[in-house]
């Protein structure tokens, strides 16, 4: 009797041509999804989930989005009232998305970054965010050096999220780092993490002032 054949793989979904903010002033607006290597949105309900976490109202945060793409998370928190959001993108294609997109939502809190996010990241003062939002390329390979990057940014008991391919959970790396973990999810083969930085007398983001 023959073999029956192999049963073939289904194919990826390709990313979404759109995404759409889900919260706040800018509630339902399309962030359009460019053709690019790499370029994976985070899905709207991973980020639902992430901004239950952080809770629905960033008023005043200080927030950084390394690895933009598509500006999901970012323009995410300037919607739901951060004050500061640095989007670092060096692709230049996403780059002037991410502009288009600032002008037409009259974005003052938003400011575009063309540059190397890990390089920048490892250059910059420190304690400067309340919130640092990473979602690098997943064949880039660079989860745990964005992770050391970002961590030194973060105010007392300010908020790291990251994207990866695996769990990050490495007790020794975390605490190197000053971070506690504070959620982790997963959707398919992403898992979302929420860090906390360490902080003997804080336990939550800072109010700004």
């Amino acid at each position: 009797m023959p073999s029956r054949p192999a049963p073939r793989r289904p194919a990826s979904s390709p990313p979404p041509r759109e995404v759409r903010i889900i919260a706040g002033q800018w509630k339902r607006t399309k962030l359009p999804v460019a053709d690019r290597p790499g370029l994976r949105p985070t899905m709207d309900r991973v980020r639902e989930t992430l901004f239950n976490w952080l809770g629905q109202d960033l008023e005043g945060w200080r927030c950084l989005d390394a690895f933009a793409g598509t500006g999901a998370l970012g323009f995410e928190a300037a919607s739901r009232g951060a004050a500061e959001v640095l989007m670092i993108e060096r692709d230049a294609t996403l780059r002037a998305g991410l502009e288009s997109v600032k002008a037409r939502l009259s974005a003052d809190a938003v400011q575009v970054l063309s540059t190397d996010a890990l390089r920048w990241m490892q250059r910059a003062a420190p304690a400067r965010f309340e919130l640092v939002l990473l979602d690098p390329p997943f064949d880039a390979g660079v989860f745990d050096a964005a992770l050391a990057a970002a961590a030194p940014l973060l105010v007392d008991g300010g908020l790291l999220y990251l994207e990866a391919d695996r769990r990050l959970d490495d007790e020794a790396q975390l605490a190197a780092l000053s971070l506690l973990p504070h959620r982790h999810g997963s959707a398919g083969s992403v898992h979302y993490h929420l860090f906390r930085r360490a902080a003997a007398d804080s336990v939550a983001p800072r109010s700004p002032a």
